[in-house]
């Protein structure tokens, strides 16, 4: 995460700065959808480690963050398994705790189905309060607990996509005509 801010010149703030600059970059990459390849984060994968394995630059891990929407890396990327352990006790005193504690209520909408062809449609819920909660049948509702909550969360941030590295060199002549605008 140490070269995120790298490729970036140093800026004096006036109101001539653009401050969309990173929505812009973030949008010339999005427009390739079809340049991505899906890849689940590992507990041991880093951005730099990322960037390295697939680009052989550990200094293009901010092309993860844009291509992501990372705004915060120490925060939108996902925490390791004793990262995430340490994150439940400092707001649950335990890990125990968050794993007992509920977190929410939830009415079953639509219950996980498998199309003829394969396709898996997913459960869908809303939530609701604890009397709604209550007066539901058994097979209608459900808890969260907080641990599974915010290890579901966690989970979805491991789900990041990494730009083909074909496409690194269109992408840094396009970042560097961006910043050329600025002058």
């Amino acid at each position: 995460m140490s070269f995120y801010f790298k490729p970036f010149p140093p800026v004096r703030y006036s109101l001539k700065t653009n401050i969309t600059l990173r929505y812009k970059m973030r949008e010339l990459v999005k427009q390739r959808k079809t340049i991505f390849y899906d890849y689940i984060v590992k507990d041991s994968d880093r951005p730099d480690i990322i960037a390295y394995k697939y680009y052989d630059d550990e200094s293009l891990d901010w092309v993860l963050f844009i291509t992501n929407d990372i705004i915060d890396p120490y925060y939108d990327w996902p925490l390791t398994q004793e990262g995430f352990n340490s994150y439940m006790r400092s707001l649950y005193g335990s890990v125990s705790s968050s794993q007992t504690t509920v977190y929410e209520y939830r009415k079953i909408l639509d219950k996980q189905s498998v199309r003829s062809d394969g396709t898996v449609i997913p459960k869908r819920t809303v939530v609701v309060d604890l009397n709604t909660y209550s007066s539901l049948a058994a097979p209608d509702r459900e808890i969260v607990y907080a641990y599974d909550y915010y290890l579901e969360e966690n989970d979805a941030k491991r789900r990041i996509k990494i730009l083909d590295k074909r496409f690194i060199g269109q992408l840094l002549r396009d970042v560097e005509i961006l910043f050329s605008e600025l002058d």
